[in-house]
């Protein structure tokens, strides 16, 4: 019983995520400013990571939460360098 709840728990999750993801795609083409395209990528890349964790819930192996990581950690500094240019004009003092 608990593991098809949680089979049922998890389709359910990784189909709200591509739904925020198809969302976060749509502002990225269709946003009026660079401001909403650079929060929509975070939002992206956010939501790829938290899909990449439930695919790893759902096959119990650790290769997901380690690329899981690795996009995490490089969608921070994107979005930072992004924010940066996006203040100042440049990403590099």
């Amino acid at each position: 019983m608990s593991g098809s709840v949680l089979l049922f728990a998890l389709a359910v999750g990784q189909l709200f995520l591509a739904l925020a993801m198809a969302a976060a795609a749509f502002r990225i083409l269709r946003g009026p400013r660079a401001q909403d395209r650079v929060l929509a990528m975070d939002a992206l890349y956010v939501n790829s990571m938290l899909l990449l964790l439930v695919f790893g819930i759902g096959s119990g192996t650790t290769l997901y939460f380690e690329a899981a990581l690795v996009i995490g950690l490089l969608g921070f500094v994107a979005t930072v360098a992004l924010a940066k240019f996006l203040m100042r004009g440049e990403v590099i003092e």
